[in-house]
């Protein structure tokens, strides 16, 4: 994949699987037992979105993360 995303990821405790999405792609998300396995999937999921975009016609640039900031 020649794009570059941000990715966000969270450790789920119910599930005991890490959680992964990339923001600026809508509906790039999915799961994995380990933070490799997350990064995998993460890239199996965001080349898959580009395919299909590309097939549409659509533009396979992301949108652009402003920010991701914890808050207590």
């Amino acid at each position: 994949m020649s794009c570059v995303f941000a990715a966000h990821a969270e450790y789920d405790p119910e599930t005991r699987l890490y959680v992964g999405t990339i923001p600026g792609l809508p509906g790039a998300h999915t799961q994995g037992a380990t933070l490799d396995e997350l990064r995998v999937n993460l890239q199996e999921v965001a080349e898959l979105i580009l395919e299909e975009q590309r097939s549409r016609g659509q533009s396979t640039e992301g949108r652009p993360v402003v920010r991701i900031q914890e808050i207590c």
